[in-house]
């Protein structure tokens, strides 16, 4: 897939990419090792780090999904979110990715920030840092596990929930198995996405219910349509002839009485008919409630209230134990 139909099929995806490219490149050219970049300099450039993160630079948690320790590292994950990207943006739409991506990139932060904290509170850790998109790639392919699970398509076609599942199993065992890579992370931004994509998956149900309900009574109407058509149809021409063959055989006069007869007798069934096909009330489409549409974005909503209450309470521990200590 080109740039062009890239760009085309997930904007977003293609503007995620370039930043990560395009913020790397700015790193190499003010004097950044490409492939070991100092602390310093990955504070600089806005790493999520527990003393800086969980005090007066919250904006960390977002910043630090952009930036990538090493040329080997944004190849991993740039390679990622290309796959899951031009997937998952078509399936729930630009706007709605955007927010899983940066949702699912703070929640792997804040789980990290929370688990290291929670180490020096034991005695059995110290602050570190950690950047990277791998929380939010985490995330995303998460919510495809639940678009599987669910058999949402996508232009389609459905996803293969075995291959998902291996994929993102193979992710979380090799971050167990290699030293250095935030776990944490992985596992954070994966239960935001799953969160996230449930309710995407519920509303997606409850619009697929709707859609099925309605094509029922459109087929039902034509189906009446049809009847209705066929019950009004004239007299076939076979009944005309032996009709007229009848009148012949009798006089002028009991042919005038007979054809009377007859014409009213064609009157009622008019009536009948027309009454019958007036009977059949056309019933009008259902429209999904409004609810299902908000769904995705109220669940994000509350995960965003959720996040903040969170980062406010490591943020108050820090600043207890700080005073304690002074």
């Amino acid at each position: 897939m080109t740039i062009q139909q890239l760009f085309k099929t997930a904007p977003v995806t293609t503007l995620l990419l370039a930043s990560f490219i395009g913020l790397f490149i700015m790193q190499v050219l003010t004097g950044v090792d490409a492939n070991n970049p100092s602390t310093e300099a990955l504070l600089k450039w806005g790493a999520n780090a527990l003393p800086y993160t969980m005090q007066d630079q919250p904006w960390r948690l977002v910043s630090s999904a952009f930036l990538h320790i090493g040329l080997m590292h944004l190849l991993f994950n740039g390679f990622a979110m290309y796959f899951f990207g031009q997937i998952a943006e078509p399936m729930f739409g630009s706007a709605k990715f955007l927010a899983l991506f940066l949702l699912a990139a703070i929640g792997g932060n804040l789980l990290n920030s929370y688990v290291t904290w929670q180490s020096i509170l034991d005695g059995t850790g110290q602050p570190g840092l950690s950047a990277g998109a791998s929380g939010g790639i985490m995330g995303i392919g998460a919510a495809l596990l639940i678009a599987a699970l669910f058999k949402i398509s996508v232009n389609g076609m459905v996803l293969n929930l075995k291959s998902l599942i291996f994929i993102m199993g193979i992710n979380l065992v090799y971050g167990f198995a290699v030293p250095g890579i935030d776990n944490a992370g992985h596992i954070g931004g994966a239960i935001t996405g799953l969160v996230i994509a449930l309710a995407f998956a519920i509303a997606y149900r409850q619009r697929l219910a709707v859609a099925l309900q309605n094509a029922a009574i459109y087929q039902n109407q034509n189906s009446h349509r049809y009847q209705t058509t066929y019950i009004n149809q004239p007299p076939s021409l076979d009944s005309y002839s032996a009709h007229q063959a009848t009148d012949l055989d009798t006089t002028d006069s009991r042919s005038d009485d007979t054809y009377a007869q007859s014409s009213t007798g064609t009157d009622a069934g008019s009536d009948i008919n027309t009454t019958h096909a007036n009977s059949i009330t056309p019933k009008t489409p259902i429209k999904p409630s409004f609810i299902w549409q908000l769904l995705p974005w109220l669940a994000m909503l509350l995960i965003s209230i959720g996040f903040v209450w969170w980062w406010q309470d490591i943020h108050y521990q820090i600043l207890q134990v700080l005073k304690a200590i002074e």
